[in-house]
């Protein structure tokens, strides 16, 4: 598959407005790369967001770092074989790892917006992008292990103002088959700023979600709110749900496939309802100029 061939309405190096807007993060699911994300990126940005999509280092299909060093390739490929969840030690990690590279990248977004360039060989950025960060304005969302980032990072982190979990669990596996995993922090104290927690019908694992989103809803006095998708199933919060179909009309995933990654409806019906909820979200809390 040429993943290259795809189009979309982005242009490498294209001008900032010279205009401070908010500022929002997004981390996408376990061994994903930020990519699968560019729609929803996209939508945002046509309504004047500033959009920074990351790649986890070992967690992401891919990373190409700016150069090889002494142990250490060009690009690092995802260390997962299979489904971390069923690993509480390497899930801890994973999430532990994220956080601390959302707080890396608000770091150099702060350097970026002084007037200095992070870029690790200083290439030059788009004009006006540092003016254009409003870093009192921030928000995150994520997908999958990118929700449960999200949410744990803005409990972490009180430069993160409000947060979007698209269908990441908020507690750790079980250390053993009928126990209960511990909750994140956010979800067993709650928090006082914003949370959407974005699900679907038919995630197969929506009963053992459940379980910690009831926690985190049921915090007195809470900023948590639900939705749910239906007729849609995990993907649906990637650019699978607009790839998925064409890929079934090609003969390249069957019917059943399609279903359980994405849903059966066609993306003019499951595309919308998803950018919607985002984007009034975030239009509430973090509105733009």
């Amino acid at each position: 598959m040429n993943w290259a061939s795809t189009w979309t309405h982005a242009y490498t190096g294209a001008p900032a407005q010279d205009v401070r807007q908010p500022v929002l993060l997004y981390s996408p699911g376990g061994g994903d790369p930020r990519t699968l994300g560019t729609g929803i990126a996209e939508e945002l940005a046509g309504h004047g967001y500033v959009v920074v999509t990351l790649d986890h280092p070992g967690d992401g299909s891919e990373v190409e770092f700016p150069h090889a060093r002494a142990g250490r390739k060009k690009v690092r490929e995802t260390v997962f074989r299979g489904d971390p969840r069923t690993d509480p030690k390497i899930f801890r990690t994973m999430i532990d790892t994220r956080i601390a590279d959302i707080r890396f990248m608000l770091d150099q977004l702060a350097a970026l917006a002084a007037g200095r360039n992070p870029d690790a060989e200083g290439r030059p950025l788009p004009e006006h992008l540092g003016r254009a960060l409003d870093l009192r304005r921030v928000g995150i969302y994520g997908h999958s292990a990118g929700g449960t980032t999200a949410a744990e990072a803005m409990y972490e982190d009180q430069r993160i103002h409000a947060a979007i979990n698209l269908e990441g669990f908020l507690d750790h596996p079980p250390a053993s088959s009928g126990q209960e995993g511990k909750l994140f922090p956010i979800a067993q104290y709650g928090t006082d700023r914003p949370l959407l927690l974005l699900g679907t019908d038919g995630f197969v694992h929506r009963n053992e979600l459940e379980r910690s989103w009831s926690a985190m809803l049921a915090h007195p006095h809470g900023c948590t709110s639900s939705r749910r998708l239906d007729h849609a199933a995990h993907g649906v919060f990637t650019d699978y749900t607009a790839i998925a179909p064409q890929l079934q009309a090609a003969g390249l995933m069957s019917a059943a496939d399609r279903i359980k990654l994405v849903g059966a409806n066609d993306p003019a019906v499951s595309v919308p309802p998803v950018r919607h909820h985002v984007l009034s979200f975030f239009a509430r809390y973090l509105p733009t100029c």
